[in-house]
Formats: C-alpha cells, sequence, structure tokens
C-alpha cells in the first residue's frame, strides 16, 4: 500500500453553478512531470486564468509564497475547516492535507476568471462531478527513467520516498485516458506552448497530430493501455 489516501467532504456532493462563460481547468500529474512550472508560466501569459490555491499543512519550500502557491496551515485549523465544509474536497497525501477551498474557487469565477486547479485524479473526478465547464489535462514525461532522473534532481526526498513516488506515478499514469486531453512534458517550451494553447483554446489540428504521436510513445514506455486516448 502506499502511505496515500484521499477523503471526500460532504460538500463536494453538491451540485455547483458557475457563470457559462468561465471554465475550471483541472490538471493532474505525477510528481515530477512540471505540471507546476507549467502552470506558473500559463499564468504569466494568460490573463483570465487565476491558480486555485489549495490548503495545506505541509510546510512551505524554500520557492513557495504563502497565498500564492499555498494556504499553510497547521492540522487543527485544516480539521476545523473540515467540520465546517470549507472544501469541495480534500486529500491527505504522505500525512499532509491538502483542500480545495468552495468559497475561493465559486469567488474567482464570479469575478469572471477562468481557474487552474492542480489536482489528483481522485479529486479531479470530484470536481467533475461539482462543476459543469470543467475541462482536464493530464500531464506525464516520457518516461519513468525521465521522470527518476527529475526526482532525483530535485535533491529535497530521499530514496525510499523516490521509490515510492515512482510506484505511484505508474498508478496515476493509469488514469490519463480520463482527462480530455493529454501533455507529454518531454521539452518544456514545446510543452508549455501545446499546454497555453488547449487552455486559450487555440489549439491546431497539426498540434493535436503531433501530440497524439508523441503520447502514442510514451503510453508504450509506461506500458499504458491507449484504450480511450484522448486528445480527439
Amino acid at each position: 500500500m502506499f502511505p496515500y489516501a484521499i477523503i471526500f467532504s460532504k460538500a463536494s456532493v453538491m451540485r455547483l453553478e458557475i457563470p457559462d462563460n468561465n471554465h475550471i481547468f483541472v490538471v493532474s500529474a505525477p510528481s515530477g512531470s512540471g505540471k507546476t512550472s507549467l502552470i506558473r508560466k500559463a499564468l504569466k501569459e494568460l490573463n483570465s486564468l487565476k491558480l486555485s490555491i489549495s490548503h495545506t499543512t505541509r510546510h512551505p519550500r524554500p520557492d513557495e509564497i504563502e497565498g500564492q502557491d499555498y494556504y499553510f496551515v497547521d492540522k487543527k485549523t485544516f480539521r476545523k475547516m473540515i467540520e465546517q465544509n470549507d472544501f469541495i474536497e480534500y486529500a491527505l497525501v504522505y500525512d499532509k492535507y491538502y483542500g480545495t477551498s468552495k468559497s475561493y474557487i465559486e469567488n474567482t469565477l464570479a469575478q469572471g476568471h477562468n481557474v487552474v486547479m492542480e489536482i489528483d485524479w481522485q479529486g479531479a473526478r470530484q470536481i467533475r462531478a461539482c462543476y459543469d465547464h470543467t475541462f482536464s489535462i493530464f500531464i506525464l514525461p516520457p518516461s519513468l527513467t525521465t521522470l527518476r532522473e527529475r526526482l532525483e534532481g530535485r535533491a529535497q526526498d530521499t530514496i525510499e520516498v523516490i521509490d515510492a513516488r515512482m510506484k505511484k506515478a505508474i498508478s496515476e499514469a493509469g488514469h490519463f485516458n480520463e482527462y480530455n486531453y493529454t501533455i507529454v512534458n518531454d521539452d518544456f517550451e514545446r510543452a508549455s506552448a501545446e499546454f497555453i494553447a488547449v487552455l486559450a483554446g487555440r489549439i491546431t489540428p497539426t498540434e493535436i497530430t503531433a501530440s497524439r504521436k508523441l503520447l502514442s510513445r510514451t503510453i508504450s514506455a509506461f506500458n499504458l493501455s491507449d484504450e480511450g486516448t484522448n486528445n480527439e
């Protein structure tokens, strides 16, 4: 068993309305796939896009800013928010809580912005159940070898934690075909251009064809089934 679990709040079963012209973009990926870097660049490029800032009980990393990357709270505060049904969904990941605030999402949408959410595949299922106008994107590294190199290059985790992340990545990658679109982050600039094009609704047929070919190779590298492959 992986040291990972997810628990959905009672509030998450509610069907919530959002303005017709606004969208929620759900982005998921195994740790080390580069999704955070892709999202950060997209936020600089697209003025209409706002990040869903989650609450978490883990400590901030050196480059993370309170209220910009996460709201960092202690477990007592987080559990009180659970009791008050403040979260659309929340998860316990490696003994650290993460949660998406319902009021934050709804206020941001009401201001006329699209929202991008960095969330795992289980949370993505719940968000799709709660909100219309949700578009989901899955990010994959080109291979397991590349993924391990990236995780080791961070110099943040022990070998045991990296091994656990690798096992979890294989499991997570198997859910890519639940998403509307999958991007392979083999080259950051290329993947970033594709990611922004998808968010902006200007992806071209030529780009989609190239993306399918790269995705097909990555599916083979991960030994995944291509049944129901997206990017159609």
